[in-house]
């Protein structure tokens, strides 16, 4: 399905979401095209909008493989897929080194 543009798809989106706005959503985005549907959710439905930033840990010699993710907060979640670091021979270290690098520039 193609849109005009985000706020086109948030609408589209928001519409298909409107049996839960009796039931006190929050609406979470992800920067950067994801703030831009979000914003058009949360108004349709009445509801707060808040963003959370994340960011991909990716495999060394492929960075666009997610091996994981770390999002932003006062504790930092981290996700990491241990069946592909296993699988792929990922040393604890530079997962390690990487999640610290990642939560760096999300404090950015």
């Amino acid at each position: 399905m193609k849109f005009a543009d985000r706020a086109a798809a948030g609408r589209q989106l928001a519409a298909k979401l409107t049996q839960f706005k009796d039931r006190a959503p929050v609406v979470l985005a992800l920067p950067r095209g994801g703030v831009a549907v979000g914003f058009e959710i949360a108004q349709a439905l009445g509801a707060p909008l808040d963003i959370v930033l994340v960011r991909k840990i990716g495999v060394p010699w492929q960075p666009e493989l997610a091996l994981g993710a770390v999002t932003d907060g006062a504790s930092p979640e981290i996700f990491i897929d241990a069946d592909l670091v296993n699988a792929l021979g990922i040393p604890e270290s530079y997962v390690e080194e990487e999640t610290a690098r990642r939560l760096e520039e999300i404090e950015r």
